[in-house]
């Protein structure tokens, strides 16, 4: 099957200037203009497939947002090659852009002044969307993210999470076969993210749509994604599967225990304690050193036990174990990226 996206050695470059300050150091600016080259993306290659829902997450100025512009046609690349469903983005940009979605959650592609039903309305004359195709799909995005409330409202005057909902069924209208989602949950309050999460399923499983999501919420990544790409500092550290990606640094469990009495100190071998207040301790272990069940059977051994619980290392910890591990081999290296 081949690549719906296909990115080779992809860079995009700024120039940063230094200024000389002051009222000479304007005048010197005039005639002396020396800059730093800042590599937001660093020779970065991989392929998506078409149905994949792929994670793209790395910290702030990690390079996602670039990486993003750059396969929606919206920023040339300073070299390297991009080929999405068998388009130049930047070159072909009017043909390409009919077949796919964007949503940046910090900006709206809807008319500010206009209510959202006259918004939707322009991006079917557009889009050129058919009538019959164009009715169903509004009638079936209205009733999953509960649009009826608002579809009157002028669209300044909506809250971030209709918005939010706005935009996503805006991006959706013509049935797009790519879909790129830039912080789509950003700002939302958990009711909402849960109603984002959920619709995005639904158009990859049930319309097949390729989506590529980048966030910052990793709790999105952990609920949706199957595949994950980790880019920092304009370069990518880690490329496949979430499961892969937990056995590989997500090595560490908790063991989160409540005690029938309270314990001095209850240690308990191959174990650290992290957290303990009153009946409740939390454990830390490695489960490549010891198994849960040894550890459980350890504690009944030892202590009265009213509950207990086992759970895998948040994902948010494994990510950061990474980006300190990625760290920490710059620094004894002597490399330097530095981030835009």
């Amino acid at each position: 099957m081949e690549p719906i996206i296909n990115v080779r050695f992809l860079s995009k470059d700024y120039k940063r200037y230094k200024d000389h300050k002051g009222y000479f150091g304007a005048l010197h600016n005039l005639f002396d203009r020396r800059f730093e080259l800042i590599h937001a993306v660093d020779r970065i290659s991989f392929e998506i497939q078409p149905g994949e829902l792929v994670g793209y997450i790395g910290p702030n100025g990690a390079g996602k947002s670039t990486t993003i512009k750059m396969l929606t046609g919206l920023l040339v690349p300073t070299s390297g090659e991009i080929v999405v469903d068998g388009y130049l983005p930047w070159k072909e940009r009017k043909s390409y852009v009919k077949n796919i979605g964007a949503v940046f959650g910090q900006r709206t592609t809807l008319w500010w002044d206009l209510p959202l039903r006259d918004s939707l309305a322009l991006l079917q004359h557009i889009y050129e969307i058919p009538e019959q195709t164009f009715q169903h799909n509004l009638g079936s995005f209205r009733e999953i993210l509960e649009l009826d409330a608002f579809m009157e409202t002028p669209v300044r005057s909506l809250s971030l999470g209709q918005r939010m909902r706005a935009d996503l069924c805006a991006a959706l209208l013509h049935d797009p076969k790519l879909v790129f989602l830039d912080e789509p949950t950003i700002g939302l309050d958990v009711i909402a993210k849960q109603r984002m999460r959920e619709f995005i399923q639904l158009i990859n499983q049930q319309r097949g749509a390729t989506i590529l999501l980048t966030t910052h919420d990793l709790s999105d990544v952990a609920r949706l994604c199957e595949r994950v790409i980790i880019i920092d500092r304009g370069k990518i550290l880690f490329d496949g599967q979430l499961p892969r990606l937990l056995a590989a640094f997500g090595g560490r469990r908790l063991l989160q225990v409540e005690f029938a009495e309270e314990y001095a100190s209850p240690t308990l071998e191959d174990a650290e304690i992290i957290y303990s207040e009153g009946l409740n301790v939390h454990y830390s272990f490695q489960r490549q050193e010891v198994s849960a069940s040894k550890l459980i059977q350890r504690l009944s051994e030892q202590y009265r036990i009213r509950d207990l619980s086992v759970e895998d290392q948040p994902i948010e910890d494994t990510i950061r174990e990474i980006y300190e591990k990625q760290l920490l081999n710059n620094e004894t290296d002597g490399t330097e990226n530095p981030a835009p």
